[in-house]
C-alpha cells in the first residue's frame, strides 16, 4: 500500500441552515467510517479559513491562504491505496464533490525514496 494526501479545495462555506450543515456532515462521517472500516484511512482535518502566505526570495508575507483563484483549501486526509488509480476511485466519494468542490490526490513521497532517485 503507498500513502496519498486528498486536498480538499471548495469555494468555501455553504449556506446551509443548521439542519443541513448536519446532514452534510453526517456523509463526511459516512465516508471516514467506510475508509476506516478498509483500513484506509490514516488521518485528516479540516483547515480554518483565516492563514498567511509566505512567497519568494523576500519571503512576503500576505493575509490568507489565498491561490489565484477562488478555490479555497479546506482541509485534507491522509490515507492508504495500492496505486494512484484506487485512490482516485476513494476521492470521488468525497461529500462536497457535488457542491462543486474538487480533491487533489497526491502520492506522498518518502524521503528515502526521493534521495534513491536522485541519486
Amino acid at each position: 500500500m503507498k500513502d496519498f494526501m486528498f486536498i480538499f479545495r471548495g469555494q468555501g462555506q455553504p449556506e446551509f441552515s443548521p439542519e443541513q450543515m448536519q446532514q452534510h456532515m453526517q456523509k463526511w462521517f459516512v465516508w471516514i467510517d467506510s475508509l476506516k472500516a478498509k483500513n484506509l484511512y490514516v488521518a485528516g482535518e479540516p483547515l480554518t479559513p483565516a492563514g498567511k502566505t509566505v512567497k519568494g526570495a523576500k519571503a512576503v508575507v500576505t493575509d490568507g491562504p489565498f491561490t489565484e483563484s477562488k478555490e479555497v483549501v479546506g482541509g485534507f486526509f491522509l490515507i492508504k491505496a495500492g496505486s494512484l488509480e484506487e485512490a482516485t476511485e476513494l476521492a470521488k466519494g468525497c461529500p462536497d464533490l457535488p457542491l462543486g468542490g474538487s480533491v487533489e490526490i497526491r502520492e506522498i513521497m518518502k524521503v528515502e525514496e526521493m534521495i534513491q532517485a536522485h541519486s
